[in-house]
């Protein structure tokens, strides 16, 4: 009888151990986040100035939920990106499941956010709260994008864990393979890191 796991408990040793996903050291396979980004106009700075005030705001009222985090900044991010309007439409909490060829194991969860372009997943988003590390969703993320339909067409994904970004790629055919970005903080005294994460949101975009 195949073992069922749920996707919120799914460890990337799982990962590993049942669907043979490898994480992928060369830079050059996840090039898509540090290759020609686009830049930002002035709203778009002045409108990620304050989500990311809102943000800070928001967690002197703990606890800081995922909700929350998804309200301030997670829709700043996706209404700057254009991912409100054609050609992308958003599925959220979508049931998602994946198998081994063998039956051996059955991953099933719910997606947060999928964002949906001519029927290609482009990105995949799964937000946790602010307690919570990026590596706690990461395995999570990947689980639900190895259930793309797809199989030969990357997929890209975005973890967001309170304050904090990170970037996937995974390439499932031959074999299931992952990178991952640089991580961005919100906490980092340099330009505000929202700005780099709309930007390789909207290069994203254009695949």
């Amino acid at each position: 009888m195949a073992q069922t796991l749920q996707a919120r408990n799914v460890t990337l040793r799982d990962l590993i151990d049942q669907f043979g996903l490898q994480e992928v050291q060369d830079d050059d396979f996840f090039w898509e986040w540090r290759s020609q980004l686009p830049d930002l106009s002035e709203t778009d700075k002045w409108f990620l100035d304050q989500a990311k005030a809102a943000f800070f705001n928001h967690l002197k009222y703990p606890p800081l939920l995922e909700k929350v985090v998804q309200v301030t900044l997670l829709s700043p991010l996706l209404f700057l990106g254009g991912f409100f309007l054609p050609p992308f439409h958003i599925q959220a909490e979508k049931s998602v499941e994946i198998s081994r060829d063998d039956d051996g194991v059955i991953i099933r969860g719910q997606l947060d956010c999928v964002l949906l372009k001519n029927d290609l997943w482009v990105v995949v988003i799964e937000s946790k709260q602010a307690e919570f590390s990026v590596e706690a969703g990461l395995s999570q993320l990947l689980a639900y994008m190895m259930s793309s339909p797809n199989a030969e067409k990357p997929v890209f994904g975005l973890v967001i864990a309170g304050g904090n970004f990170l970037f996937t790629k995974l390439v499932r055919f031959p074999t299931p393979q992952y990178a991952t970005s640089d991580e961005f903080k919100l906490r980092n005294r340099r330009e505000n890191e929202l700005y780099e994460v709309l930007r390789i949101l909207k290069r994203l975009a254009q695949f």
